[in-house]
């Protein structure tokens, strides 16, 4: 029995599809403890983590290294004074020390904040400032060291420091030290319930929000893993993600031990296509995620065979239907989106045992009950754009949705008002129950006395050859109240004119609904993003 199943109930029905899951686990539940060391002790020498990098090098790490790495690492943390509820940023990028690092912290009940080496000084000061981060663990690359210092400085805040990987002035060499700390822990009591991770979020408007999760977050993410990604006991997962964001904790470590799979990580810094397909087909890879972005690349750029590849997933932004089509024609493999946030686990998804449906974000998972609402809180009609929301089984919190916003409590009373969570995301539901993405609910385009969601337009934009990137907004109309107006980054060998602009606006409102028509259309060299790639809309309206 893989050790997932202690901790849940599962029901099925005729077609063998997920239908209910729910979870049951002790007051002090640890994933260090109860899953890396417990899977350690009964299979030592089971795969958990496959590593390599772009220079060659190649580890491969049982579930018995992860426990005593992890316990070298927790002990001289623990020697350097940090305990439980301490804050412990990590910026390891995908280096394997993240593993150690992270399994480390839950074991001692610290707090980890997982952050990107793509942070600037000012992007750290707020983080340490905000988070009162008791010490930071870096890579010594891309100058994150000489950041953590001067974010330090521009804050007059102190932090315990450690780099892997080399020396850095100012910052012990972790790797080092954990050679002469103990491979042995003695488990320090947790609960459940206290703070385990903190995400920033990297929202399209104001300052990043903190969102905390507790110990009962990694088992959320069981239905990801399993019913989503397609993990399986002694497979190989691969989710292209940096550790800095919560997609990691997706698709890089909870879900993926639990089921008994273990994980590939790839060690790079600028993604090449060739490289990522010849890392799954030398390792053996079995299941993949990655964000819309590397699809289109492979799709554009062709794809070899991937022979031990049997499930294809993607999640984080729009992805064309007709880029999920093609990569399906090309390799055989349904491409299932999914959908969740980082206050979140997965909510909705093209689960297995379903049909994949090209641009659908899937149906509910059996985790959460979900409902589409209008403005004024009403359940909408099918096909009504409608706000996502999450609404728990009795009243209070749901469970595994995120337990606070770090030092906004206004903030979260806010997304959890009227007694149900609000995702801020809009969607439709079809007659066949899976939902379409629409955009932010704040998004939502009106024009002319209908509600038209951005991804509707962006979908048929992105069907045009010229265009590689695209956005959607309303801007201000006399007759409409709003048009719809789209901005797009053209692809190479294309050149702005007025003749393209009328080509593509043309091939676009032949395939829309009149009311969805494009007014007006804007070539850009590059979109306007945030640290984590999403188009800011914002800027792109001109609000400030």
């Amino acid at each position: 029995m893989s050790v997932y199943q202690e901790y849940c109930e599962e029901s099925f029905d005729e077609k063998g599809r997920l239908t209910k899951f729910t979870l049951k686990y002790p007051d002090n539940f640890n994933f260090g403890y109860d899953v890396v060391d417990k899977i350690a002790d009964r299979t030592p020498d089971k795969r958990a983590l496959v590593w390599c990098n772009v220079q060659g090098e190649e580890h491969t790490f049982s579930f018995g290294d992860i426990k005593r790495a992890s316990n070298q690492m927790a002990n001289v943390f623990r020697a350097s004074g940090i305990r439980r509820g301490d804050r412990v940023m990590l910026i390891l990028k995908r280096h394997y020390e993240y593993w150690f690092a992270v399994v480390a912290l839950h074991k001692l009940g610290a707090v980890a904040i997982p952050a990107t080496h793509m942070l600037t000084v000012s992007d750290l000061a707020y983080r340490l400032e905000t988070s009162k981060a008791r010490a930071v663990v870096c890579t010594t690359q891309n100058g994150v060291p000489a950041k953590v210092t001067a974010a330090l400085s521009k804050t007059g805040g102190q932090a315990l420091l450690w780099t892997v990987h080399g020396e850095a002035e100012g910052f012990e060499n972790l790797s080092e030290a954990m050679e002469d700390a103990s491979g042995d822990l003695d488990r320090v009591e947790t609960s459940v319930s206290d703070p385990m991770i903190l995400y920033f979020t990297s929202g399209t408007t104001g300052f990043p929000k903190g969102v905390i999760h507790d110990h009962s977050y990694p088992l959320a993410h069981i239905v990801t893993a399993k019913y989503w990604h397609g993990a399986e006991d002694n497979g190989l997962h691969f989710t292209v993600a940096e550790t800095g964001w919560a997609k990691a904790s997706w698709g890089k470590i909870y879900g993926q031990w639990l089921v008994g799979s273990a994980v590939m990580v790839y060690d790079f810094d600028n993604f090449e296509p060739k490289q990522l397909t010849a890392v799954i087909n030398r390792c053996g890879v079995t299941s993949f995620c990655a964000p819309p972005t590397v699809y289109r690349y492979l799709v554009r750029k062709g794809i070899p065979p991937m022979p031990t590849l049997r499930h294809t997933t993607t999640a984080g932004e729009l992805l064309s239907p007709e880029v999920s089509r093609k990569f399906t024609e090309l390799t055989g493999l349904p491409l299932r989106e999914g959908y969740g946030q980082t206050e979140t686990a997965l909510l909705m998804a093209n689960f297995l045992g379903d049909e994949a449906v090209p641009g659908s974000m899937g149906t509910p998972s059996p985790f959460y009950r979900i409902e589409l609402r209008g403005k004024s809180g009403q359940i909408v009609d099918v096909g009504e754009v409608g706000e996502v929301v999450i609404v728990p089984e009795k009243p209070g919190r749901q469970p595994w949705v995120f337990a606070a916003y770090l030092n906004q409590d206004q903030q979260y009373r806010a997304v959890w008002r009227d007694g149900v969570y609000h995702t801020g995301d809009a969607a439709i539901r079809d007659e066949t129950g899976h939902y379409w993405f629409q955009g932010r609910f704040d998004d939502i385009i009106k024009t002319g006395g209908f509600r038209v969601g951005p991804c509707e337009v962006e979908n048929v934009l992105m069907e045009h050859p010229a265009v590689v990137e695209c956005s959607v907004i309303g801007v201000p109309d006399p007759l409409r109240g709003q048009a719809i107006k789209a901005v797009a980054v053209l692809g190479a060998g294309y050149t702005p004119t007025p003749e393209l602009e009328l080509e593509i606006k043309t091939f676009c409102n032949q395939k829309l609904a009149e009311y969805k028509w494009i007014r007006c259309l804007e070539f850009v060299p590059e979109m306007p993003k945030t640290i984590s790639g999403k188009i800011q809309k914002t800027v792109l309206r001109g609000e400030k």
